[in-house]
């Protein structure tokens, strides 16, 4: 009869369990294997904040999408195209412009890869990669670098970058003084005029906007993002049409 030592026995037991969770791990590829999956279909990017050590990654769930999903890899030396490197994690989920947007809170050391990922008509939907960069690039929070003239209704904003020199696309929200997005638009120049859609590449604006009345209160929020989908510049500014 063959006797085994209890320390074998405990050992092929743990790597038998050890296999079993590496083989069951869930990742992005596993999660999305039986699904219907649009790829680079969620707008969406990723800023560190002014105030604490969390990362707000932004994304625009348009109306009806559902099942809202982060994901995230190890590090970001593995190949970010590659789902099988992506892990599902949970981070709270905020509102943003009383919910016209949402954020993870997102807590890591470390620079990543990332991926938004929801539900929308029987399908999953994913964003690009995006690449933090909390310690390599912090978002720069710079109000003063935002011009705006605001003498009728149509108000002019134009704007200088940090001291970095990769921003590709600007989004840019005007909102009252509830929060709430009255318009939000994307352009490759450092200009936009409410609401006038020459320059204007994407617009995520739901409806035409309202003519801004004279006296009131508004905030326009400007987001330099880099083709990796990192924010580098954050600007938010107050100001009343004249």
């Amino acid at each position: 009869m063959f006797r085994f030592c209890p320390l074998i026995i405990a050992f092929l037991i743990l790597s038998c369990s050890t296999d079993a969770e590496n083989i069951l791990a869930p990742t992005l590829d596993s999660s999305i294997a039986s699904k219907e999956v649009v790829v680079d279909n969620v707008i969406a990017c990723a800023a560190s904040n002014a105030d604490d050590d969390l990362i707000s990654v932004f994304f625009y769930p348009r109306p009806s999408t559902t099942n809202f999903k982060y994901y995230e890899t190890e590090d970001v030396s593995v190949d970010k195209n590659d789902f099988e490197n992506y892990i599902p994690v949970e981070f709270p989920i905020r509102d943003v412009f009383n919910g016209f947007l949402k954020k993870f809170e997102v807590s890591t050391i470390n620079e990543k890869w990332v991926i938004v990922a929801f539900d929308e008509g029987g399908k999953t939907h994913l964003s690009n990669p995006i690449r933090l960069k909390q310690n390599t690039k912090p978002t720069e929070y710079l109000s003063q670098n935002v011009s705006v003239e605001a003498s009728t209704n149509m108000p002019d904003f134009s704007w200088q970058d940090g001291s970095y020199s990769d921003t590709k696309i600007y989004f840019h929200v005007v909102s009252d003084a509830t929060n709430k997005l009255l318009s939000g638009t994307y352009t490759f120049e450092r200009n936009f005029q409410y609401y006038n859609l020459d320059n204007v590449v994407l617009n995520v604006t739901r409806g035409t906007p309202p003519t801004l009345k004279s006296g009131s209160s508004y905030n326009f929020t400007l987001l330099g993002v880099s083709e990796d989908n990192w924010v580098n510049l954050f600007s938010e500014i107050p100001f009343q049409v004249e």
